[in-house]
């Protein structure tokens, strides 16, 4: 899985659309398979088109602010690069810095923002906030 930084790197390349939206879906494919036994309806994000997964775990270490870790997959190809996007941006990061993402900047930065359709968006917002909840929860716990 590519890192957030080499993302943004090679979207600033792509001044075409199409570009844009071929390398999404690249993205997509280089993220890791979930195991279908991951797959189940407890781990799927409502407010998605799409189906959408997503797992949660914490590394230890911070009392209060533990490192996060996330792996999440799509049936959908657009959506699954979304996901890596995401997942470029939280997993690997403490929780408090995964409470502090800004999705809608992260999109506009991309140059995504303004070609995400409305329900790409409310799913993307969806998956964002179940991700922000369990950092939440995880400091919470913590």
């Amino acid at each position: 899985m590519s890192n957030l930084q080499t993302i943004i790197d090679d979207f600033e390349y792509l001044d075409d659309w199409e570009d844009r939206y071929r390398y999404l879906i690249e993205i997509g494919k280089a993220l890791p398979q979930m195991p279908a036994s991951e797959q189940i309806d407890e781990n799927k994000v409502k407010g998605c088109a799409s189906q959408v997964w997503l797992v949660a775990q914490t590394e230890p270490g911070d009392p209060g602010d533990p490192v996060m870790l996330f792996r999440g997959d799509s049936d959908a190809h657009i959506v699954r690069g979304l996901v890596a996007i995401v997942l470029a941006a939280t997993s690997g990061q403490k929780a408090s810095a995964v409470e502090a993402l800004d999705e809608a900047a992260l999109m506009s930065q991309l140059g995504l923002g303004e070609h995400l359709s409305t329900q790409r968006a409310n799913g993307l917002r969806s998956m964002v906030l179940r991700i922000k909840a369990h950092a939440a929860a995880a400091r919470a716990d913590g």
